[in-house]
């Protein structure tokens, strides 16, 4: 599978990286995938997904957040919606450059599923929306820094380790995250949604699977990920999450 590192610039004006992982024939659609919360295109299970999707003729785009990963730009400064943002941009990238297209599909895995659920009606282009692991609502993800919070609302910024890496967490990344709304979001999505979760799922309970289910509107679907764990570690499940989704969006691109 090809696959080729590229920059572009963020919503807050700062560089980018990404990599476009391209099928071996030209590419018969383009996905843009969203990777979780202080995670980084990397990932080991976001590469199991793309690779399997190359071989169902879909190239994705996958890129750090701003101040994540191999991204410049301070972690500290950004919130919820500055990420939608920078999916937005990555949009716009694809649609402008001459070697890609504008995305007809938008992954998004954890709170990155909330951020594609967000962006999607700023796509026209996308057609299908897959969540892997995806809170109902981004606010969920305060509970990765609660023992912080008062001090953040104390002092506007707290210092917190996040998968054994320290961040600085500002109140209005906290404040972000409280004025967003899902439900209407999620309702007036109008594009076909596939939901991704792991039944024993100790990050985000499956509970937000059911609610973000509830809410969207039909073409929907649900795939359970069995035994899986959050971060899709084993990659047996990473594989089976591109292989599905492959085939899935075949109906709408």
């Amino acid at each position: 599978m090809p696959s080729k590192k590229i920059e572009f610039t963020g919503a807050l004006g700062e560089r980018l990286a990404a990599r476009v992982d391209l099928p071996d024939e030209p590419a018969q659609a383009f996905a843009l995938f969203a990777h979780c919360f202080t995670c980084s295109k990397d990932l080991r299970a976001v590469g199991n997904i793309t690779r399997q999707l190359a071989k169902s003729g879909i190239a994705t785009l996958r890129f750090d957040f701003t101040g994540l990963g191999e991204s410049a730009g301070d972690f500290a400064d950004t919130n919820f919606s500055s990420n939608i943002d920078d999916l937005i941009a990555a949009c716009r990238f694809m649609e402008n450059d001459p070697d890609y297209k504008a995305p007809d599909i938008l992954i998004g895995h954890s709170l990155g599923g909330a951020a594609v659920l967000q962006a999607a009606n700023q796509m026209p282009s996308v057609k299908a929306v897959a969540t892997i692991g995806a809170p109902a609502d981004p606010e969920h993800v305060k509970h990765n820094f609660e023992m912080s919070l008062d001090e953040i609302e104390e002092k506007g910024e707290a210092e917190v380790t996040l998968a054994g890496r320290k961040f600085t967490i500002k109140k209005q990344f906290v404040d972000d995250l409280e004025d967003t709304k899902m439900k209407t979001k999620i309702k007036g999505l109008g594009k076909a949604l596939i939901i991704f979760h792991s039944p024993i799922d100790n990050t985000v309970g499956i509970e937000n699977a059911t609610k973000i289910f509830v809410n969207a509107k039909h073409p929907k679907s649900f795939i359970s990920l069995d035994k899986a764990d959050h971060l899709l570690q084993d990659r047996d499940d990473s594989e089976f999450v591109g292989k599905v989704l492959g085939t899935w969006a075949e109906k709408y691109i």
